[in-house]
C-alpha cells in the first residue's frame, strides 16, 4: 500500500535561518500528521472502493509533505519536530462514518490547510520557502478539488468509471513532480 522512497516529492532549499517560519512548519508538521491519520482512519470505513483508494493516496501524500516540512525545519535552523499538542491533534480526529460528511470534513481540512501555506508567503522574505509554500498550498488544492468530485459523484452515485477518473485525475496530477 505504501512505499518509501529517498528522493523528496519537492527540493528543499532555504536562504539562511527563519525562526519565525520554523515555528509555523513545526505546527504544519502535527497538522499534516492528524491529516494523515484522519484519512487513514476514514478510509477504513468507507465503502466505495474508489474513494478509500483516494484517501490513502492523500494519506501517503501528507506523510511526504511531513517529510518536506521536517526537512525545510532542519535547514531554517530549527529543531526536530515534537508532538507537544498531541492530544488536542488526537482529540481532533473526526470520526464520521458517513461517507459525504467524511469528505465533506476534509474538504474543508484541505481547504485551511492551502489557506495556512498561503499566510505562510507574508513570513518569510525567502524565495525558495515561498515556492515550497505555495507548491503545498496547490497540493492540498488538488486534494480539495479530488474530494470535492467525489463528494458529487456520491450524491449522484457515479458510476465506476467516473470513481475510476478520480484516481486517474491524481496520478495525473502527480506528474508534475515527477
Amino acid at each position: 500500500m505504501f512505499y518509501y522512497r529517498k528522493r523528496l516529492i519537492y527540493p528543499v532549499h532555504v536562504e539562511g535561518p527563519d525562526p519565525i517560519l520554523v515555528k509555523e512548519l513545526r505546527e504544519d508538521y502535527e497538522r499534516e500528521l492528524i491529516s494523515c491519520i484522519q484519512y487513514l482512519n476514514h478510509r477504513a470505513y468507507i465503502s466505495n472502493r474508489f474513494v478509500r483508494e483516494l484517501l490513502g493516496l492523500i494519506a501517503a501524500e501528507e506523510l511526504g509533505h511531513m517529510e518536506i516540512i521536517s526537512v525545510a525545519i532542519n535547514k531554517l535552523g530549527g529543531a526536530p519536530p515534537i508532538f507537544e499538542n498531541h492530544q488536542r491533534g488526537i482529540n481532533n480526529i473526526d470520526q464520521t462514518l458517513d461517507a459525504s460528511s467524511v469528505l465533506k470534513i476534509n474538504i474543508e481540512a484541505e481547504d485551511r490547510a492551502s489557506q495556512r501555506y498561503l499566510q505562510h508567503l507574508e513570513l518569510t522574505s525567502d524565495p525558495h520557502m515561498k515556492r515550497l509554500n505555495k507548491f503545498l498550498s496547490n497540493r492540498e488544492e488538488v486534494h480539495k478539488r479530488l474530494l470535492q468530485k467525489a463528494q458529487m459523484l456520491i450524491r449522484e452515485i457515479g458510476s465506476p468509471e467516473e470513481f475510476n477518473e478520480l484516481i486517474y485525475d491524481y496520478k495525473i496530477s502527480l506528474q508534475i513532480l515527477e
